[in-house]
């Protein structure tokens, strides 16, 4: 057993002196939080905790959890919460928490800080991309030892959207549930309109994209209790809202499944200068879109599951085949909004 199993075995006992939990009866689940630094993820855990105290700076990865009987007299469910620090510095720590073992209990909290809009895609996919790639490695080993489990993780995340959804076969579901939290919304919100368009609008195309809940929050009690229930739903499985709030001018809250890319639009920019960026993914499309109105401070990439690293200037050197027109992108292009259907991609 590790430190933490025997913490927490520990903890059951003392609560439990009489032994009265049976195995089979407890609902058991763990989530990840990653985001910026100083983005705002201790305090949201403290508060789908219901704890008190101070927030303290998260040095590595640190771990805590919460129990909560679903009935009276009842054995209590365990969510176990895991916070990764350091922003994107400390990456190869995600393997610790996300093991073969609780992949079927396991979900990502995206915790994004909106008053930083030129570092917000460069920590959205450095972390996504990492965690993505860990997790798809277990799921390949799954397939070989227990291919049913991985089956059904994979048809999981698919059951998102419904069959009949127009978007069912132009999205990419994370391979295990997934919660984006926009945070320091009461800073958002004193950006000029036409920013913050662009920032809810990309949120909600990755959020769609990617199969997952969007909420915007703050320290405003209001709003970090919508935090709570999309959180309370993966932790706890307490009912999952079907209330949606997808106006700019106030906080984003969007159950995942619930948005659509004809709602959503085409990307922030003109018919011109989307003609005129050459793009493999339609989420590589939005990223070039909301990068030439927040620049990322660090030039820094992701790629695939190698971790390839290039500079933010370097696309000359990129091999052509790197902007291959892929199928994904001219179904993307197909089912897209009029106004913006026969645009011509440059592939060259």
């Amino acid at each position: 057993d590790t430190l933490w199993d025997l913490a927490i075995a520990e903890v059951e006992k003392r609560e439990n002196p009489d032994g009265g939990v049976k195995q089979g009866e407890v609902w058991e689940k763990s989530i990840l939080f990653l985001g910026n630094k100083n983005g705002g993820k201790t305090t949201i855990i403290l508060r789908c905790l219901e704890r008190e105290e101070a927030p303290k700076p998260t040095l590595a990865l640190e771990y805590t959890f919460g129990r909560r009987a679903r009935r009276h007299n009842t054995p209590k469910d365990i969510a176990h919460f895991w916070e990764l620090g350091g922003g994107t510095s400390l990456l190869e720590l995600i393997r610790i928490p996300i093991t073969s073992h609780n992949i079927r209990s396991f979900a990502v909290v995206l915790v994004l800080d909106l008053s930083k809009p030129n570092e917000l895609w460069t920590t959205m996919e450095n972390l996504l991309q990492v965690t993505r790639s860990h997790v798809n490695k277990i799921l390949t080993k799954l397939e070989k030892t227990n291919p049913e489990v991985a089956a059904e993780l994979k048809q999981r995340m698919r059951n998102n959207l419904q069959r009949d959804h127009p978007d069912y076969e132009l999205v990419d579901p994370f391979p295990i549930p997934l919660v984006i939290i926009g945070s320091k919304y009461d800073i958002f919100q004193e950006f000029d309109s036409e920013m913050r368009k662009i920032i809810s609008k990309t949120l909600r195309f990755v959020s769609h994209y990617y199969g997952a809940s969007l909420v915007f929050t703050s320290k405003s009690e209001a709003l970090l209790l919508k935090a709570r229930v999309l959180i309370n739903h993966l932790a706890f499985g307490y009912d999952k809202s079907k209330s949606v709030s997808v106006d700019p001018s106030k906080p984003l809250f969007i159950p995942a499944g619930l948005d659509s890319l004809s709602q959503i639009g085409p990307p922030p920019a003109s018919d011109s200068d989307i003609g005129k960026m050459r793009a493999n993914t339609p989420l590589e499309l939005w990223r070039k879109v909301f990068e030439q109105t927040f620049p990322p401070k660090v030039g820094i990439y992701y790629m695939s599951d190698a971790q390839l690293l290039f500079s933010q200037n370097s696309s000359n050197n990129i091999p052509t085949d790197f902007w291959l027109l892929s199928p994904e992108l001219e179904q993307y292009k197909r089912n897209a909004s009029k106004s913006w259907k026969e645009m011509d991609f440059d592939s060259d």
